[in-house]
């Protein structure tokens, strides 16, 4: 006995006339999806932040001490100022991507160009500006002391502005071999040998009668703690380790993870962002080579957008929770 199948409306996709949930492409479903996905990654990732900064509020870092730099303004404080301009940068360029899928909705081929190719810039500045962060903030600016409990020891002058290690550590007629394998020193390596030695440090503030020491424990006023020259003198000679910049091991602006979640969290946007700035790339020479024009939709170009759209507003909510709160 044989069975026979009818199928009704077989004219129609699976995916497509009048079947589509919500009329949206089987394409942009996916895009929603996967940002859905991520969505709860990223939310993942900002709530371990809160969690370990509640833990630690106490000698948290300020951001407003942290992120002060600013290009072709060297010596000049500009606390977040530059990371402002990075978000404008990137809000800016969530704008021309909404104008290239409009455009794109009216089958405007130039214009649609155009304004992928602001939004490309608009990334690439955005992932530049990153890399340049992160240049700064590895490199240190003012150096600092761990302390052999952990603490984290900074230099302050009279009036509380903070002084760098290079201004007063004294230059000592010592050398320090770095340990490493190749030397065969009990089979250890360590990091770079910093700039100098706890010893230099210690006696360039011994020679310093004005500076003072300031911990990483905030006061009622969100303000480090600065001890008294006694107390500094006292803390200092606990010195375990001279930090300049930051890693993954220690950082000389405060608690370790903040270094930790900073790499992680900007990093992983980051990476979101030189992908959407790759995929635009593809997406914008698909344009100029009028793949989409045969096609009569410019479908692509909108689903890119959501991608787009999405890393945006990932990182308003990272500038918010990791920068401004």
């Amino acid at each position: 006995m044989e069975a026979t199948v009818t199928t009704a409306n077989s004219e129609e996709k699976t995916w497509g006339g009048g079947n589509e949930p919500m009329r949206a492409s089987y394409g942009k479903m996916m895009m929603w999806f996967f940002i859905v996905s991520d969505a709860l990654t990223f939310s993942g990732f900002l709530a371990a932040y809160g969690f370990s900064r509640f833990k630690f509020i106490e000698t948290w870092p300020l951001a407003d001490e942290v992120f002060t730099h600013f290009p072709f303004l060297h010596g000049v404080t500009a606390p977040m100022y530059y990371v402002a301009l990075m978000t404008f940068i990137l809000i800016f360029s969530s704008v021309t991507m909404v104008l290239a899928v409009d455009a794109g909705h009216q089958m405007k081929k130039n214009k649609v160009i155009l304004y992928m190719f602001l939004t490309i810039i608009g990334g690439l500045i955005f992932v530049g500006s990153q890399a340049w962060e992160w240049k700064n903030f590895i490199q240190g600016e003012y150096g600092a002391i761990e302390t052999k409990g952990g603490s984290l020891l900074q230099f302050v002058d009279k009036d509380g502005k903070r002084v760098a290690l290079a201004d007063f550590a004294a230059h000592l007629p010592e050398e320090r071999a770095q340990l490493s394998r190749s030397k065969a020193t009990w089979f250890m390596e360590e990091a770079d040998l910093p700039s100098f030695s706890i010893a230099e440090v210690q006696a360039g503030f011994k020679a310093h009668p004005d500076l003072l020491i300031r911990t990483e424990v905030l006061t009622e006023k969100k303000q480090k703690t600065v001890l008294s020259r006694a107390e500094s003198e006292e803390r200092l000679a606990q010195a375990a380790y001279v930090v300049e910049g930051a890693n993954l091991e220690r950082n000389e602006y405060g608690s370790k993870l903040f270094a930790d979640f900073f790499f992680f969290i900007t990093g992983f946007h980051g990476f979101h962002v030189f992908s959407g700035v790759i995929i635009n790339i593809i997406i914008f020479f698909n344009v100029l080579l009028g793949t989409y024009e045969k096609r009569k939709s410019y479908e692509m170009v909108e689903k890119v957008g959501l991608y787009w759209h999405f890393v945006d507003l990932v990182w308003v909510f990272v500038f918010t929770v990791f920068y401004l709160v």
